[in-house]
């Protein structure tokens, strides 16, 4: 015993007692000497040694080690305050044994480090499997305390990727030992490793007593737009978004969600692709069961309208039935396009059952079948010779198609606008939008077509007026309106021509040949009001084109 300790066991006082000790060392300093330096031999620094505690004072934490004088720990070295008792024995490292200010530095954290590092890889190797309490996020990962703190990389937390690792502070977790590096006193584990071992046998359990038709709980774990990936307990199974429902759904999501547990049907599994297939419509009752008397053909029903397609509409008609609206059954008289032309999601609508496919679950339904077809009646309000008035909606090369009423239409072709006009397009009569004024000519209600004439208001000049004037000899003038190859063309009056053949241009005529905006005198050689046609030849030239009314043309007539 120090005579330190002994003077302080005599319950002298410390002024008392540093004086006796100096009195102690003057009367025998050599031996005084000796036993000083006999007791530095059993406080090394970086050793380990019992102390006890005696006080805390601030954050300072006094330990008596058996030495001259207490030594201190930091309040921070102690997990938790309450480990902190007085005369509790414990284990420090003493660090240093006096430092300039004559502490003697001890260090509780060190000491424990040693020593459940002394016991992890005395109890452990690489490979073991070892629990700890999640205590400190770093960067690349967690702190997890087994007796020591080692490292939890964040990409070894999970089978799946975490969001957000912080999730399991406080939560003890069992992990893989991957590495131990005993230089460095560093352990790095696994939980995933782990779990991917547990997982393997799980899989290789279930994949043997799972059977088709059996009824599992799962939990969904990853969500895509074609369905939902459950986990079964070791495997995971896909529930396909045609399974989810009976009804129509937009996306998984509407019907499960991240990380909730459902119960599900087992259909497929492929043992040899390990593949499993689930349902979950198939735990209820199939709705199309009784479809064919519910909804009979020729029925009508109201439905809602959820989904408009380039080909037709589909109704739901109570949830999990659904029936097409084919875009050719939705108007007896309008041209559509597109099915959003007549109706918009959600739109309630009436329709005809037209057909019941119970094999495929297939209902075609019919829009205009609920309404009268204006065709069948249309003989009795439109008939042949009868003048009626209409709208031009739209021109085409061969004609214009007159609306007569809503969804009505007529043709009005290109041969029976003129008696004597040569029209190319019909736009050079009528234009769209314009009302106009026609004649019936004929009604075809089986083919939904109704002929339509414009020139056939007036009376036909080919049989009164044009025989009596322009008869097989008669001379008369026009001018070149036109040329080509084989001859000219030459306007007789307004909107009637005469065809001037290359053949009866005579050679002797005056000029270097014909010009579009000539005026010449011609006779006509032939006359043919059945085909609407006059044959001229060319008498002379009366009156030369000026240059600004010349036309071009590649081979004047007569050169």
């Amino acid at each position: 015993m120090s005579n330190r300790r002994l003077i302080e066991q005599l319950g002298i006082k410390e002024d008392v007692a540093e004086k006796l000790t100096q009195e102690i060392m003057d009367a025998n300093p050599v031996e005084a000497q000796k036993h000083y330096e006999e007791s530095l031999k059993n406080f090394q620094p970086d050793t380990i040694i019992k102390g006890r505690i005696l006080n805390v004072v601030g954050d300072d934490v006094l330990v008596d080690i058996g030495y001259k004088s207490e030594g201190v720990v930091p309040k921070g070295d102690f997990q938790f305050e309450g480990d902190i008792e007085l005369n509790k024995d414990i284990e420090v490292f003493l660090e240093n044994v006096e430092d300039e200010s004559g502490v003697i530095t001890l260090s509780k954290q060190k000491a424990d480090k040693i020593r459940g590092w002394e016991r992890i890889i005395t109890s452990n190797k690489e490979g073991d499997v070892i629990s700890g309490r999640v205590v400190r996020k770093i960067k690349g990962g967690l702190l997890v305390d087994v007796g020591v703190p080692v490292f939890l990389p964040a990409s070894q937390v999970d089978v799946r990727r975490v969001e957000d690792i912080g999730e399991f502070l406080g939560k003890t977790v069992q992990c893989k030992i991957l590495k131990i590096d005993e230089k460095r006193m560093n352990i790095i584990v696994s939980r995933r490793k782990l779990l991917e071992e547990q997982r393997a046998e799980q899989k290789h359990n279930l994949l043997q007593e799972l059977m088709e038709g059996d009824t599992r709980r799962g939990t969904v774990k990853n969500i895509a737009d074609f369905g939902a990936f459950v986990d079964l307990g070791g495997i995971d199974g896909l529930l396909h978004i045609t399974d989810m429902s009976w009804g129509r759904i937009n996306h998984p999501s509407e019907v499960v969600q991240l990380e909730k547990e459902i119960q599900v049907k087992i259909l497929k599994v492929d043992r040899a692709t390990e593949r499993i297939a689930l349902g979950l419509k198939q735990l209820s009752k199939n709705p199309w069961e009784g479809v064919a008397s519910k909804y009979p053909v020729g029925s009508r029903v109201r439905g809602k309208v959820v989904n408009l397609m380039p080909y037709g509409a589909f109704v739901e008609l109570e949830p999990g039935v659904e029936g097409l609206v084919h875009i050719s059954e939705m108007s007896w008289t309008k041209r559509i396009n597109h099915p959003s032309e007549m109706l918009n999601i959600n739109d309630t609508v009436e329709v005809q059952v037209l057909a019941v496919d119970m094999e495929k679950q297939e209902l075609s339904l019919g829009l205009k079948q609920t309404e009268k077809n204006p065709w069948d009646t249309v003989d009795e309000r439109y008939s042949s010779g009868q003048k009626v008035s209409g709208k031009v909606r739209n021109t085409t090369t061969y004609g214009a198609f007159v609306e007569l009423e809503d969804g009505i239409d007529g043709l009005l072709h290109i041969n029976d606008m003129s008696w004597t006009r040569k029209v190319v397009h019909p736009s050079e009569i009528v234009k769209k939008g314009e009302k106009l004024d026609v004649l019936v000519i004929s009604v075809d209600r089986d083919k939904k077509r109704i002929a339509l004439g414009l020139k056939q208001l007036q009376q036909n000049p080919w049989q009164t007026v044009f025989p009596e004037k322009y008869k097989v000899g008669n001379a008369v003038q026009g001018r070149v309106t036109k040329l080509v190859s084989f001859g000219a063309f030459v306007e007789l009056e307004k909107d009637l021509e005469g065809l001037l053949h290359i053949s009866k241009v005579d050679k002797e005529v005056e000029g270097e040949g014909l010009k579009a905006g000539d005026l010449v005198e011609v006779k006509v050689v032939k006359l043919e009001p059945a085909e609407g046609k006059i044959g001229l030849s060319l008498s002379r030239v009366v009156e030369r084109a000026k240059p600004k009314e010349a036309s071009k043309s590649p081979t004047p007539v007569g050169e």
